[in-house]
This record gives C-alpha cells, structure tokens and sequence, in this order.
C-alpha cells in the first residue's frame, strides 16, 4: 500500500451529493481552492507530524515529565528510566532536535531543561482533568 504524500497535493473537485450544510460552508470559504488554501502547509503538517512521532515514545513523554518537574542530568534520567546510555542519548536527541529540550553543559555534566514548546508539547499529553 502507498503512503498519501502530503506535500505535492492538487486541489479535488467538489465531490457529487453532499451535506447541504457541508456545502453551505464550503462556500463562504472559497470553495475546494479556498479550503485548499486555509489548511496547515505541507512543511507545518509534516513539522507537527515529527512533533507527534516524538511524543508517541513512552520514554520520550517521561523524560518530558521529568523535566517539567526540574532541570536534571543525564545520570538522573538514565536511573529514572532504567535503559541504556545509547537509548538514553538516542531519546535526548530527537527531543533537543525537535526543540522539546535543551541541554547546557556545567562542568563534566550536560544539564537538560524542558522548552517552552516542550511544555506545550507535554500538556498535550497530560489529562485535562487533572493535568497530569
């Protein structure tokens, strides 16, 4: 089965038989062509498709909630985590990649802290009851 590309993508003609309502709104926004021009662009959709892969990884929303609590080093989370330091730096690099953390070295130690956009990113995930 192909995979849909979402970056090269014509504009569809209106199909036959919809929603009267559907079609209503369809027109006060441009049509087919307008709607094609409301959407997230190709480069945002894939971005946030990267962003979403990060958070699927149960290590990589734990280190997220570590460091949400503190700034910590990487001793601390490998503990918290039980898994190796290969897996642990495989995990920090995709989150500093995608911005989610960041790492500031004090010594012989990298310290990480959660971002901004990490924080948004955890509060994606976070139960909206309770918050956590």
């Amino acid at each position: 089965m192909k995979r849909a590309d979402c970056r090269e993508q014509k504009i569809p003609a209106i199909p036959q038989n919809i929603p009267p309502k559907v079609m209503e709104c369809l027109c006060r926004n441009g049509g087919m062509e307008g709607l094609f021009d409301l959407i997230m662009s190709p480069e945002m959709i894939l971005k946030n498709s990267e962003l979403f892969k990060a958070l699927s990884d149960p290590f990589r929303i734990k280190i997220l909630s570590l460091l949400s609590i503190q700034p910590l080093c990487v001793c601390i989370i490998r503990e918290f985590l039980q898994i190796s330091d290969t897996r642990l730096s495989y995990h920090l690099k995709k989150l500093s990649t995608l911005d989610l953390i960041s790492g500031s070295p004090q010594g012989n130690w990298i310290i990480y802290t959660i971002t901004d956009r990490g924080s948004l990113a955890l509060s994606l995930c976070m139960d909206p009851i309770t918050r956590n």
